[in-house]
C-alpha cells in the first residue's frame, strides 16, 4: 500500500505487542487519540524493511533472518473470525512456536494445539492458561499424562483403547475427544489418517472402553490432513463424526459437547473454498445443537504467509549457462519444509551488493540456477533448474510464505545453527 507507515520494534516483541493497544487484540495503533488500523506490509514496504536490516544490522555478520508481518497476522485473524465466527482456533503450535507469534495470537484470543509436554510448556511459559490448550496427541508418553494432570491440561484426544488404560491411571478427570479418521483425506500433502483416526467398525468399541473405565467423552476431533487438502473432505468428515455422536447417545453416554474439525486450512483459496463447506456441513448435521462447541487446529493457515525469509548468497559457481549459488540457509535449516512438508519453495533475488539501484534486478537476463544449502550433504538442495538474474556472492535470495513447519525443525547439522535464525517484526497501517 502506498504511503504506509512501518513500525518496527526490532527483535523485542514485547514492545511491539505493548504498542498496539497495550498488547489487548492487536487490531489496530493508536497514535493521537486517533486508531488507526493495522496492515499487512506492502511488498515494497516489506522489501525497504529488509534493506534497512542488511544495511544497518548485517553489515559485517550477514546471517538469515526472518520478517514476522504482525499485520498479515491481523488480517488472517480477521479473515478466520468472519468466515468462521463459530468456530474457535486452536492454533497447532508444531508448525511455527515463535514465541511473538504465539503471543500475538493469543492477545486475538486464540487457543492451542499442543501434541507433547514441551510444546505444552513453551505455552504456557508465554502466560496463556492451561484451560487454552488441548493435549491434540492421540498417542502420549505416561510421562506426558501425568505432567497435563499436574498443570491442568484436562481436554486430550484419543484413538485406541490403550491409551484410555493410560488416561484413566494418571489423569482420570481429563476429558476426551475421540479422533475418527475420515474416509477421505483430501489429497492433502501430508496425510494424517495412516498415523492417527479410529476406523468407523472401532468406534463403539472405543465409546465403551472409555464408558467402563469412566473417563468423559467430551466430543470427536478429526483430520482431513495437511497443505492444499481438498475442502469437500470436510463434508464427509463432519457427517461422520454426527454418526459418533449419535452412537454415544445410544450407548447412554453423556451428551458430547465438542467438535474439533481439525487443520487443514490454507489460507487463499483453499480456505475459500473450505470455509464454506465447513459451514454446510455444520448445518447440515449439527444445526439442532445450538449448545455445540466447535474448534479447529489451524496451523499453516496463520504461519505460512506471516514470515518471509532471507538469505545471503555465500558462494557461487558458474558451468556454461547454469549459474549455482550458496545461501547460509537450507534444507537442514529452514528448508527443512521441503522435505518435511512437501513444500515448493520460490525466491526473488535483493542484489543489495551487485545492483544496488535496482535490487529485484527487473529487466535483466535470467539463466537457469540451482541454489544449494550451506552444509556438505548433496541433498541439501533448494531450487534446481530455477530462473535467475545472475547474482554476486553478498547479495541476497528472499523466500515468501515460509512460516509453516521451517523454524520447528531446524538443526545444526555441519555447525550450520540455522534453527535459531532470528525474527524481526513489523507492521504498517496506512498514512
Amino acid at each position: 500500500m502506498a504511503g504506509q507507515t512501518v513500525i518496527v520494534s526490532g527483535l523485542n516483541p514485547a514492545a511491539i505487542l505493548q504498542s498496539t493497544i497495550g498488547g489487548a487484540p492487536v487490531v489496530a495503533a493508536a497514535e493521537n487519540g486517533h486508531t488507526r488500523k493495522v496492515v499487512p506490509l506492502s511488498k515494497d514496504a516489506l522489501q525497504d524493511f529488509m534493506v534497512s536490516i542488511i544495511t544497518q544490522k548485517l553489515q559485517d555478520d550477514k546471517q538469515p533472518f526472518y520478517v514476522l508481518d504482525l499485520g498479515e497476522v491481523v488480517s488472517l485473524m480477521e479473515q478466520w473470525n468472519s468466515a468462521l465466527p463459530n468456530i474457535r482456533p486452536f492454533y497447532a503450535v508444531k508448525c511455527n512456536p515463535e514465541p511473538s507469534f504465539l503471543s500475538m495470537l493469543s492477545a486475538m484470543g486464540s487457543n492451542f494445539d499442543c501434541a507433547s509436554r514441551a510444546e505444552i510448556e513453551y505455552v504456557l511459559s508465554l502466560g496463556i492458561s492451561p484451560d487454552r490448550i488441548v493435549f491434540a496427541n492421540p498417542c502420549k508418553p505416561e510421562s506426558d499424562i501425568i505432567f497435563a494432570e499436574k498443570i491442568g491440561v484436562n481436554l486430550t484426544t484419543y484413538d485406541s483403547e490403550d491409551e484410555v488404560y493410560k488416561i484413566r491411571k494418571h489423569h482420570p478427570k481429563c476429558e476426551l475427544l475421540l479422533r475418527i479418521k475420515p474416509m477421505n483425506d483430501g489429497n492433502a500433502r501430508c496425510p494424517m489418517g495412516p498415523k492417527y483416526g479410529a476406523l468407523p467398525e472401532e468406534i463403539e468399541p472405543l465409546l465403551r472402553t472409555a464408558q467402563a473405565a469412566r473417563l468423559t467423552v467430551s466430543g470427536v476431533s478429526f483430520h482431513i490432513g495437511s497443505g492444499d487438502a481438498d475442502s469437500n473432505a470436510y463434508l464427509g468428515a463432519i457427517a461422520a463424526a454426527k454418526q459418533v455422536f449419535e452412537t454415544a447417545t445410544q450407548l447412554g453416554m453423556p451428551k458430547m459437547m465438542v467438535l474439533d474439525v481439525g487443520g487443514g486450512f490454507t489460507s487463499g483459496h483453499q480456505f475459500t473454498s473450505a470455509a464454506p463447506a465447513v459451514k454446510s456441513a455444520l448445518e447440515t448435521h449439527f444445526q439442532n445443537s445450538p449448545e455445540l462447541t466447535i474448534i479447529a487446529e489451524p496451523g499453516r493457515f496463520f504461519a505460512e504467509t506471516a514470515f518471509t525469509l532471507a538469505t545471503t548468497i555465500i558462494g557461487k559457481r558458474v558451468r556454461g549457462e547454469l549459474k549455482e549459488y550458496w545461501i547460509n540457509d537450507g534444507l537442514y535449516g529452514s528448508m527443512n519444509c521441503v522435505l518435511y512438508d512437501h513444500a515448493t519453495v520460490t525466491a526473488t533475488p535483493l542484489a543489495c551488493m551487485s545492483n544496488r539501484n535496482n535490487l529485484n534486478c527487473g529487466g535483466s537476463k535470467t539463466f537457469p540456477s540451482t541454489v544449494f544449502g550451506p552444509t556438505c550433504d548433496a541433498l541439501d538442495t533448494v531450487l534446481r533448474d530455477y530462473q535467475l538474474p545472475e547474482l554476486q556472492v553478498n547479495d541476497w535470495l528472499v523466500f515468501p510464505n515460509m512460516g509453516a513447519y521451517t523454524k520447528a525443525a531446524g538443526s545444526n547439522f555441519n555447525g550450520f545453527n540455522t534453527s535459531a535464525i532470528v525474527t524481526h517484526l513489523a507492521y504498517a497501517y496506512p498514512s
